[in-house]
């Protein structure tokens, strides 16, 4: 995996990077596992906005994944590294033995030819599936459930990675990326190794432009707008806002705690991040 970067032949790819690609294998994905995909421009089924700044982009189509891992006894065989325009973690193309095609998750070491398999009793090397029970401790792994049987929720993204950490009764200590540790039960599925494509951080959009591809519209500032828009807007010249920082419904926000006080799942964090 490398990064590369464009003549400066604009002002827009002066500072731009791309990916470099080297590792996919295949430009159109897999017919049987894709459906279409609708973009909702932030809005709700009323129509209300509810998720602001977001809008246009690119089309897209959705790819299925398998983040259940749940094909058991079946060892399947890596057909092809693709690009997936959903995430920014690159997918596999599986021929499992039996017939089945699956996309799973791309993770470093992952080549094309390689046999994975899932289920317990699995060997641990990377793309193998198994529970955290029979994982050994120090392992990376990545695609974890929280509740067993549902799939994997957590460290999915690229570059991503949670190390197990410690076996304690029915629970694993698992360090998060954030360095957070949270216990985790034992039988819940979780995938050897770590997500591929780390140099995706590393990029830099060089305009604008390349944002409203990926369906970013501009972010405004609250000092920016006028008072009926915003309790920060308003003021002769350029006013620093007069107040702490808020929503534009005045709710405080920058370091203000929204997490909700849920027992159930603050009772599992044994190290906070912060």
């Amino acid at each position: 995996m490398a990064l590369k970067k464009l003549k400066p032949v604009t002002d827009g790819t002066r500072f731009r990077t791309v990916n470099a690609y080297d590792l996919i294998t295949k430009n159109k994905p897999e017919r049987s596992l894709v459906v279409s995909l609708t973009e909702k421009g932030g809005r709700n089924h009323h129509g209300h906005i509810t998720m602001r700044y977001r809008g246009g982009g690119h089309k897209r189509r959705y790819r299925i994944i398998d983040f259940k891992r749940d094909k058991f006894g079946v060892k399947g065989k890596i057909a092809s590294i693709e690009y997936d325009p959903n995430r920014s973690a690159f997918i596999c193309l599986v021929h499992y033995l039996d017939g089945e095609k699956r996309y799973i998750l791309h993770c470093q070491g992952l080549k094309v030819g390689d046999m994975i398999e899932s289920g317990p009793g699995s060997e641990i090397k990377p793309g193998n599936a198994l529970p955290l029970s029979e994982i050994p401790l120090g392992t990376m792994v990545h695609n974890v459930e929280i509740m067993p049987g549902k799939g994997g929720q957590i460290a999915r993204s690229a570059g991503a990675g949670i190390q197990v950490a410690a076996k304690e009764g029915r629970y694993v200590h698992c360090k998060m990326p954030s360095g957070e540790v949270r216990l985790i039960l034992h039988q819940c599925m979780a995938t050897v190794g770590v997500i591929g494509n780390q140099e995706h951080e590393g990029i830099s959009y060089g305009k604008a432009g390349v944002k409203r591809w990926l369906g970013c519209r501009p972010h405004v500032r609250g000092v920016a707008k006028n008072p009926v828009d915003h309790p920060m807007g308003g003021g002769e010249g350029k006013s620093s806002g007069g107040r702490h920082p808020c929503t534009p419904w005045g709710k405080p926000t920058k370091g203000y705690k929204t997490r909700k006080k849920r027992k159930s799942s603050d009772r599992l964090i044994v190290k906070r991040r912060k």
